[in-house]
């Protein structure tokens, strides 16, 4: 009896198919695309984070965290496994104020960016551990300006105007690709992440269903929205939609 084509290749994260397939990082990535959208949107401005919020019955809606602060300048929306961010999001925290401690300034955000992408591709290539089943969209402000990042469970990372990531990326991305345009203002990069999510959201859209997250480059302090801040911009998205 012959097994089957590509059977055994997936037991161990260092066992590379005949074809040069880690599937371990693969089912890793397929954790992210079931996960919650999350979108990012870069401009002239500043950078915003948007992020759809899957909250259970009886379940308190503040409990449910899909963004983090890194640094005051610089934050994450997340897709994929939370308990896996929360790891990978606490040694960047860690890794940021040592950067400020040794060298008296602020992380760039590349450099976060790609301490975030190293410690996840250490974790494809070690026996008796396995890949970090999550996805960030990095956004922060620094001496280069507003800057955009997304990486994998490969740990690869990529720069972006407009980015989306989870199971509704796909949808979300159209709205990008068709909307977005490199002089927008913070305010309107807003409306067009919320106009994204809102393709993807099961029920109308409501800022007990999303989050919202800014870092301008006036402050370059990151920053989450109120929800009676979020709840403005759904109502100046309904009113130019029924105009």
């Amino acid at each position: 009896m012959f097994a089957a084509p590509g059977l055994g290749y997936d037991r161990a994260i260092t066992i590379f198919s005949p074809d040069g397939r880690l599937f371990q990082v693969e089912y890793a990535i397929e954790a992210v695309r079931r996960g919650t959208t999350a979108i990012g949107v870069r401009c002239k401005d500043g950078v915003v984070l948007a992020v759809e919020k899957r909250v259970l019955a009886l379940q308190d809606p503040e409990s449910v965290e899909k963004i983090f602060v890194i640094d005051e300048h610089i934050g994450t929306a997340i897709a994929g496994l939370t308990a896996d961010a929360r790891v990978l999001v606490n040694q960047a925290r860690i890794e940021a104020q040592r950067n400020r401690i040794i060298y008296d300034e602020p992380i760039n955000v590349e450099g976060l960016t790609r301490y975030i992408g190293d410690t996840k591709q250490m974790y494809t290539q070690h026996a008796g551990v396995r890949p970090f089943g999550v996805s960030f969209l990095i956004a922060g402000v620094d001496e280069l300006g507003p800057k955009l990042f997304m990486t994998d469970p490969s740990g690869t990372y990529w720069s972006y105007w407009a980015a989306a990531i989870g199971s509704g990326s796909q949808a979300a991305k159209e709205i990008l690709e068709k909307e977005y345009k490199q002089d927008m203002t913070l305010e309107d990069s807003i409306k067009l992440s919320l106009k994204a999510l809102s393709q993807v959201l099961e029920s109308e859209l409501d800022p007990t269903k999303v989050e919202v997250a800014v870092v301008d480059v006036q402050t370059r302090i990151f920053k989450r929205l109120s929800s009676s801040e979020v709840q403005k911009y759904i109502n100046e998205i309904r009113k130019s939609g029924s105009s």
